[in-house]
């Protein structure tokens, strides 16, 4: 798919189809009509009226222009009151366009980024209402379709996506947030399609080759530990989690910009269970098939690392991913067992579908030795986050309020948003072991925050790490499909981690 910008205005720009954004406000939606009433004439009322078309939220109508513009096809699509008028709704109002566009096989579509009466009344930048069109259009086309055998031959995907305005300057504009944009979305796509790819394809060491490969692509470097490097560092709960495998597990460590001092060291950690059964503790099977997603921290932990790398962001970055699968065998971690962590801390193992915590706790400690200004770890790691937030919200836990207000900035910026949830020292005692120094599950209550408070414990008293852990478990996979998320893996975190990274040198948060 090709993004581009290009001078033209709505009677000049050359696609078989092209849409404008028609705010609800009569006075805009008046002006609006009034325009295309000089090209159509009063044809295009008794559409409206026929259509009951009136600007609204998620309304989206398209006719033929007969001639009476070089697009084949013209669509309008609302966006709501001026006033009220979001990122989120420009981007879902794209989306409905493009998805739309490709069921009638069309193969090229332009938008027109400029919004009546936006500048006044709304004041939201143009080059952030482009990001959004952009989004939500490709975000939209996104397919896993690669095992499709029958009729994938038949399918018209869009080729060309086209954004115009008639201003030199607004082309300037464009051309930079589509480079931008273009990114990002790849980058989520690249997140989707490792979450979504079954576990016969992704287990750590294709996950690794992947990871390896992109960091060879984008000029960023990626090493991966073995089996036997990973016992040797005494990563205890990587290796009792792989234990039932008889795949071995790989450690993944991803640098960009090594370079850059320790102020500006930032350490994402991501979850990589390429697939959970349970363990011991199996998990019921319904539903047990979309646990190939649960390495879906990892997959946006590779996204965001290619990104960061693409767009050349003036940080020094690091990815950590501990990758196995979670499987049940006569050589399985058991109940009761007692785990060594890197770093000396031990846990006792209650529940061997509580693993996400065990493999992350080892990267955790290992992350502290690059000395960094913040480490954030991002994972499906409970299904109690689903119950508390449903699919619309990521949990969100840490220890810095500053950097937890930026990243749920970030999130309403993205649409990914997060919510922040309690780590009061009286939930510990659900996770005191009388046999270890913690116990890795905490009963049935507050279990999205127990699993917090396990990976907090990990973190030395002396020293005061800047630590935020987000559970994607509700928002990485999604049983119903959205405007421009598909059913199956959304490729949450790679747009919100982006986002937050790349205002970082902008906001306060020097250690005290």
């Amino acid at each position: 798919m090709k993004i581009s910008a290009t001078k033209s205005t709505l009677r000049q720009i050359r696609t078989e189809a092209t849409a404008i954004f028609i705010p609800e406000d009569k006075n805009l939606f008046d002006t609006e009509i009034s325009s295309l009433k000089k090209i159509f004439g009063k044809s295009i009322l008794d559409l409206l009226k026929s259509e009951n078309f009136h600007g609204k939220e998620n309304e989206t109508i398209s006719f033929y222009t007969h001639n009476k513009l070089p697009a084949k096809r013209l669509y309008l699509a609302g966006i709501g009151k001026i006033e009220k008028v979001s990122l989120e709704i420009i981007r879902r109002a794209a989306a409905n366009v493009a998805k739309h566009a490709e069921i009638l096989k069309i193969k090229n579509i332009s938008y027109r980024p400029l919004i009546s009466g936006i500048e006044k009344n709304n004041k939201l930048p143009f080059e952030k209402i482009a990001q959004a069109i952009i989004e939500g259009s490709m975000l939209s086309l996104y397919k896993f379709d690669k095992y499709l055998t029958e009729n994938k031959k038949d399918r018209v995907r869009i080729k060309t996506i086209t954004l115009f305005d008639s201003l030199d300057s607004n082309i300037r504009i464009l051309k930079n947030i589509i480079h931008k944009t273009e990114i990002i979305c790849n980058a989520t796509y690249l997140a989707r399609d490792l979450a979504n790819a079954p576990a016969n394809e992704i287990y750590p060491e294709t996950l690794a080759k992947i990871a390896t490969e992109s960091a060879r692509k984008y000029g960023y470097s990626a090493v991966v530990w073995d089996k036997k490097r990973i016992e040797k560092e005494g990563f205890g709960g990587l290796i009792a989690v792989n234990s039932g495998s008889a795949k071995p597990p790989c450690f993944i460590i991803l640098e960009h910009n090594p370079e850059i001092s320790n102020p500006d060291t930032i350490v994402l950690v991501g979850k990589g269970i390429t697939f959970d059964s349970g363990g011991i503790s199996i998990k019921p099977s319904a539903g047990m098939s979309e646990m190939k997603m649960d390495m879906s921290g990892a997959a946006a932990v590779i996204g965001t690392m290619e990104a960061a790398a693409r767009l050349r962001l003036p940080i020094r970055l690091i990815g950590l991913i501990p990758a196995t699968e979670n499987l049940p065998s006569g050589s399985a971690m058991k109940p009761g067992d007692i785990i060594k962590h890197y770093g000396g801390k031990t846990s006792e193992v209650d529940n061997t579908d509580a693993e996400g915590r065990l493999i992350l706790a080892d990267a955790l400690v290992y992350a502290q030795k690059f000395d960094p200004e913040l480490i954030i770890d991002i994972a499906t790691l409970t299904g109690a986050c689903v119950v508390a937030l449903g699919n619309h919200a990521t949990g969100m836990m840490g220890n810095d309020e500053n950097i937890m207000a930026r990243l749920k900035e970030a999130g309403e910026t993205t649409y990914e948003r997060v919510w922040q949830l309690p780590l009061f020292e009286e939930y510990e005692k659900q996770i005191k072991s009388d046999v270890a120094d913690v116990k890795n599950v905490g009963g049935r209550w507050a279990g999205a925050i127990t699993a917090a408070l396990f990976l907090k414990k990990f973190f030395p008293k002396n020293k005061d790490y800047k630590w935020i852990h987000l559970d994607i478990a509700g928002t990485a996979i999604l049983e119903e499909p959205q405007t421009y998320i598909p059913k199956g893996a959304s490729g949450v975190g790679v747009r919100l981690l982006i986002e937050f990274l790349k205002n970082w040198k902008s906001g306060d948060h020097t250690r005290q």
